[in-house]
């Protein structure tokens, strides 16, 4: 997989890596999905990660690691969708605001998360790149994976906080396309915002037998 982590194009005067487009397109794919509440946005982000992990091991370990979490999530963002998709009376899972107890314990999770990774990439540097800016990002989007599999309109919320880091972090360290793409995620995230913030407002109805999903 070591390819994978060759050149594919310059863009820019940016020398963008074949491990980075893949893994990132199939990334913004399962974003897009998620927007739509398909069961396959989960499945999608397990490849991304997987695509990752396989350019990464052997080589940059930590990235490699950080991509099986990834991954890990994915498997239980797909077993949680399966369970509740007719929660949202079309087929798929229902959205909803996470209480203020599931906030102040994700936010929990993400500072102590953080800062237990940042730790960890610091007492081993050949880990990350940046350490601090690396686990925050790793960090918010286990954190979001995880508000995404509870159908928590939050989810969105963590994703803008990731990439306020994520875009200048992914110039400043050559990968170029993953800034471009954090870009394109800003937007997707907004979009997908304002469509679960309308849908959590909104009473979930039953699916009539017969009727189409």
């Amino acid at each position: 997989m070591n390819s994978m982590n060759s050149e594919a194009f310059t863009l820019f005067g940016q020398h963008i890596l074949w491990s980075d487009m893949v893994g990132n397109l199939f990334g913004l794919a399962a974003l897009a999905l998620g927007w739509r509440r398909s069961i396959w946005t989960w499945p999608v982000q397990f490849l991304a990660g997987l695509i990752l992990f396989g350019a990464f091991f052997g080589h940059l370990t930590g990235s490699a690691g950080k991509q099986a979490v990834v991954m890990l999530v994915a498997l239980y963002g797909w077993w949680q969708w399966q369970r509740g998709k007719e929660q949202g009376g079309d087929g798929h899972i229902a959205v909803r605001f996470a209480t203020w107890r599931e906030r102040a314990a994700m936010a929990a999770a993400a500072a102590a998360g953080t800062v237990a990774v940042a730790l960890l990439f610091t007492a081993y540097p050949k880990l990350s790149w940046d350490p601090w800016p690396d686990a925050y990002i790793f960090v918010g989007t286990v954190v979001a994976m995880y508000a995404q599999a509870r159908g928590m309109v939050e989810f969105w919320f963590a994703w803008l906080l990731v990439d306020l880091v994520g875009v200048p972090l992914n110039f400043a360290n050559g990968y170029a396309f993953s800034g471009f793409v954090y870009v394109i995620y800003g937007a997707l995230v907004l979009w997908g915002l304002r469509d679960w913030w309308l849908r959590s407002r909104q009473p979930a109805r039953p699916t009539l037998e017969g009727a189409p999903a």
